[in-house]
Formats: structure tokens, C-alpha cells, sequence
């Protein structure tokens, strides 16, 4: 199942499962496990003032590995890397669209291995609507 994932190879999905470990009901839900990779962003918020900073409390190696993974299936899937331009056209820098990308593969990650289904890129990243079609009508 995790080598389905585009991007993950034997020693890199290795390491990856090993950091998360074998016990299922470990998070709750997948923003537990985002936010322990050090995938999510931290909101604080005060007034009228709100700030969006990156983790610094988190699993390195996990967070490493999510680097290495992201940045491999930008040349390994077209929706990963329409994904990553995506964030990189809208203003994101190299880091943050990376993490961006981490964060949403880490939670299809920890659906797959809730669900038990293999990944499927079709459903990961849908194809946007087609704009041609409709201005032409």
C-alpha cells in the first residue's frame, strides 16, 4: 500500500512508517498526525492580529523524510506537481509550497491507512474544471 504512493520508495515509505509507528488509533485524526510531522502551519491569533508560522516543534526525522517525499513526487506525479506549481504561482516560496505538498500527501497517507485502500492519484488530485468548455459555450 505505501508504495502506491507517488514518490515513496522502499527506504523512504521505511522510514516514514516508522516514524509514525503501528499503532492506528495513535491519531486521532489526520491534523494530529499533520501537526506532529510538522506538515501544518500554526495560526495564533490576537485581536486584530494574527500570525502563520511554520512548526518548530515536531518530529525531525518525519519532517525530513515528508521534505524528501514531496520534493520526489513532484517529478513522479503530474497532480503533485500541478499541485506544487499551483502554490508556487500564487506567491509560496520553494519551502512553503514543499510543505504545503507534505502536508496534503501526509494526510492521504493517514486516510489510506486508516481506510486500508491503496493511494489513487485520480482521487488525491482531481482534475481542475475545465475552463475551456465553458467559455466557448
Amino acid at each position: 500500500m505505501i508504495l502506491s504512493f507517488s514518490g515513496l520508495g522502499i527506504q523512504l515509505g521505511a522510514r516514514i512508517l516508522a516514524e509514525i509507528g503501528d499503532d492506528r488509533k495513535r491519531f486521532a485524526d489526520a491534523r494530529g498526525l499533520k501537526a506532529y510531522a510538522g506538515a501544518s502551519p500554526i495560526t495564533r491569533a490576537s485581536g486584530k492580529k494574527s500570525s502563520i508560522t511554520r512548526r518548530r516543534i515536531k518530529n525531525d526525522r518525519l519532517n525530513h523524510a515528508g521534505y524528501l517525499w514531496a520534493f520526489s513526487s513532484i517529478t513522479a506525479s503530474p497532480g503533485a506537481n500541478a499541485h506544487y506549481r499551483h502554490r508556487r504561482d500564487h506567491g509560496d516560496w520553494h519551502a512553503a509550497a514543499q510543505r504545503n505538498l507534505f502536508n496534503r500527501m501526509i494526510g492521504q497517507l493517514y486516510h489510506c491507512l486508516q481506510q486500508g485502500h491503496r493511494y489513487d492519484e485520480a482521487l488525491a488530485f482531481p482534475a481542475p474544471p475545465d475552463e475551456v468548455g465553458t467559455a466557448a459555450a
